[in-house]
């Protein structure tokens, strides 16, 4: 029998129950890790620089309406914008049942695509949890439908070479302990006096010593809610170490602690657990150095979770300009998709990805595992990303998102004499004239590809440029 945690005060022993599991964790302090350990810790990371974001939940079911009306924002956040009281809200459960879901054509889709690891949501601000956790009936095992969502998918993501990672939201608006006294009346601690954030943070890690334990290895711990008042700064370092007791290698966003710059993603300075920045439906303007982590997270639409009513969709061109936008500085992009309540990824999606993934298997070499873009300006409209070869020396990868009218790319500032010119596309040699600081490089009439056509050149050693 599960503890059951309902609206009303939980009681003395189904508390100290709850505390003995993740009690016994004795945690380690990970704050001292060098440079060069996390380095090592990150490196799938940044050889990934693209993955799947999966909104998915009970939300997945209204899509945007409730009671017959239309409530404006993003499909997730229902409950909120249209202030449902848990005790309304709860009766989704009953319905959701997803026969249509198929974790191994999911993960497919991802792989397709040039995708390397995928984020769920194993649990959302709703509360409600995507697998059957011991220590809540506010999950799948309450529904029609009953079986475990998460395992298949990390089963399906092992067998296609794909990371398995997991989104956990920290804000929980069914439980009754979440929050502090000022209280919303529709969320779960409005039936109590005074929550105490104790207890949440007790069934809090008991649940992720279930997605942590139970699922093999995960590479990410991707928090979010940290910014109410109720989360501190204490609470996200314990958290953070937390995870990583229980997965040494795993990686956790920034928003396990409440530094985060907003939308922009970034920690400030201080000691603010995380090991990398988050930006979210934005892309910064340059990088954030050589030494540091980032993912911009997007959706392709305007919402996160499926919403019937959403038809604004990011166009095929313009998503891979933001891959290799976001590549060209030294991030990662981490584009979502919101399953239906039956467990499809909508067609306008699966043709995204499957247009991106066209791209990428011809052009995938130059967004892998890349380095940001050394060029202070480009003499070209487009982008670069680079590598260090094996030998030592350096290819840079010149993504032209506009093609010379007059089939000749011109590389200013480049100091280095090019060893060889190429497209990926086609792997041919092109001729290279010039002077240092003032290579052409003549192209064909019509580009490699109408989105963006990939020219590489490699060079002796490191890219020098003139002041």
């Amino acid at each position: 029998m599960k503890t059951i945690l309902l609206l009303s005060v939980l009681s003395t022993s189904l508390v100290t129950a709850a505390m003995a599991d993740s009690s016994q964790v004795t945690v380690k302090d990970f704050s001292k890790e060098s440079l060069a350990q996390k380095k090592q810790r990150m490196a799938w990371f940044k050889e990934a620089r693209f993955g799947m974001f999966i909104h998915w939940g009970l939300y997945s079911q209204p899509a945007g309406v409730w009671k017959g009306k239309k409530i404006p924002g993003v499909s997730e956040w229902l409950q909120c914008h249209a202030k449902i009281p848990v005790s309304e809200y709860s009766s989704l459960i009953k319905t959701f049942n997803p026969t249509k879901y198929d974790a191994e054509k999911w993960v497919k889709i991802a792989k397709d695509a040039g995708m390397k690891y995928i984020v769920i949501t194993t649990k959302h601000h709703d509360g409600f949890c995507l697998y059957d956790s011991k220590y809540s009936d506010w999950d799948i095992g309450s529904t029609p439908y009953k079986k475990d969502l998460l395992k298949p998918l990390a089963d399906a993501c092992r067998k296609h070479g794909l990371k398995i990672c997991w989104y956990h939201s920290i804000m929980d608006w069914h439980h009754p302990h979440y929050g502090d006294k000022d209280i919303k009346p529709w969320r779960g601690n409005s039936t109590i006096k005074n929550p105490d954030m104790k207890i949440y943070q007790t069934y809090l890690k008991n649940q992720l010593q279930e997605l942590l334990t139970n699922y093999g290895d995960i590479g990410i711990c991707w928090f979010d809610g940290e910014w109410e008042g109720s989360w501190t700064h204490a609470m996200g370092k314990d958290l953070y170490n937390y995870c990583r007791t229980l997965q040494p290698n795993i990686i956790v966003n920034n928003r396990v602690d409440n530094g985060r710059s907003g939308m922009a993603g970034m920690t400030k300075k201080g000691d603010y657990a995380g090991d990398y920045g988050t930006p979210e439906q934005e892309i910064p303007k340059t990088g954030f150095g050589p030494d540091s982590y980032w993912e911009s997270c997007m959706t392709m639409n305007n919402s996160w979770g499926y919403k019937k009513g959403d038809h604004k969709w990011k166009s095929k061109q313009d998503l891979i300009h933001k891959l290799i936008d976001i590549a060209s500085k030294g991030g990662n992009f981490l584009l979502n998709v919101g399953p239906t309540a039956e467990g499809e990824i909508p067609t306008a999606s699966v043709e995204r990805l499957k247009a991106i993934g066209t791209w990428m298997k011809t052009n995938g070499e130059s967004i892998h595992g890349t380095d940001a873009n050394p060029f202070k300006s480009l003499s070209w409209k487009g982008r670069c990303t680079m590598r260090t070869l094996p030998n030592g020396n350096t290819r840079l990868y010149l993504h032209l998102f506009k093609w010379p009218k007059d089939g000749k790319l011109v590389v200013k500032t480049l100091l280095n004499k090019p060893i060889a010119a190429s497209s990926l596309a086609q792997q041919s040699p092109l001729p290279v004239t010039g002077k240092p600081g003032d290579w052409h490089i003549q192209l064909p009439p019509q580009p490699y590809d109408p989105i963006a056509s990939v020219i590489t050149i490699d060079i002796k050693g490191t890219p020098k440029f003139q002041n």
